[in-house]
């Protein structure tokens, strides 16, 4: 199956969190959309692996994508070598994404640099004729996707391009909020962490009321890219 898009996560949430919005919008326009998470976040104060995986299945129903794996990658330990850059390759080739979504470039959790540099580096690789992955045993083609853009996480980093996601900021909190185990929740007995405030989930629809406002419509989600973002007129932009 080729996709339009495909985004990477360090941890299931991540993408619903990220670009939850964008995913959704491009679905409803029609585009092929896959997630793949690199590890389970099985170090995460609240919840299990295992219920992290039944949340992650149900967000991906309320997005709509066509497919969403796992690579199972140690959570908090995964490093950015052969190994895992083949693994990633591999999914790239399968899929053959027109563009890449991945993580922030910088962000308070070590899993989202170290896994936007991953993702960013197994692109590039995945280019490259000489570098032989196989799939069931077939030998897979080169495939380099033509964009490699970054989503915003918990720091504040300015973005280089700004998505209109007007009509579907509901989806997304809805996909968010299928981690129910990771997001605010009065009755919890868990412990605290810094995302299962209320102010948390309700910085999510702020931040995209604030970067909307910035645009001139009524919600935007925020990605760096790694090159010039080009279009074939001014009058293209908005």
């Amino acid at each position: 199956m080729k996709l339009d898009v495909l985004a990477f996560g360090a941890h299931p949430d991540d993408v619903e969190l990220g670009c939850g919005a964008t995913l959704a919008k491009e679905v409803s326009k029609g585009k092929k959309v896959g997630i793949i998470d690199l590890t389970r976040g099985e170090l995460g104060t609240r919840g299990t692996a295992e219920t992290r995986d039944d949340e992650a299945f149900h967000a991906a129903k309320i997005l709509g994508v066509s497919m969403r794996t796992n690579l199972e990658f140690a959570d908090g330990f995964f490093v950015n070598d052969k190994q895992h850059q083949l693994a990633i390759i591999k999914m790239i080739r399968k899929y053959r994404p027109e563009l890449i979504l991945c993580n922030a470039v910088d962000d308070r959790h070590i899993d989202h640099g170290k896994g936007s540099k991953l993702v960013s580096d197994a692109c590039f690789l995945s280019g490259l004729i000489k570098i032989e992955t196989k799939d069931d045993g077939v030998i897979q083609k080169p495939w380099r996707p033509k964009q490699v853009y970054h989503y915003i996480q918990w720091k504040h980093i300015e973005p280089d391009v700004a998505v209109d996601v007007t009509g579907y900021i509901d989806k997304k909190m809805d996909a968010v909020l299928a981690y129910k185990t990771q997001f605010f929740d009065a009755n919890s007995k868990e412990p605290q962490t810094p995302i299962s405030s209320k102010n948390f989930t309700d910085s999510i629809i702020y931040r995209s009321r604030d970067l909307g406002r910035l645009i001139g419509v009524e919600h935007a989600e925020g990605f760096t890219v790694e090159r010039y973002a080009a279009v074939d007129s001014l009058f293209d932009l908005k």
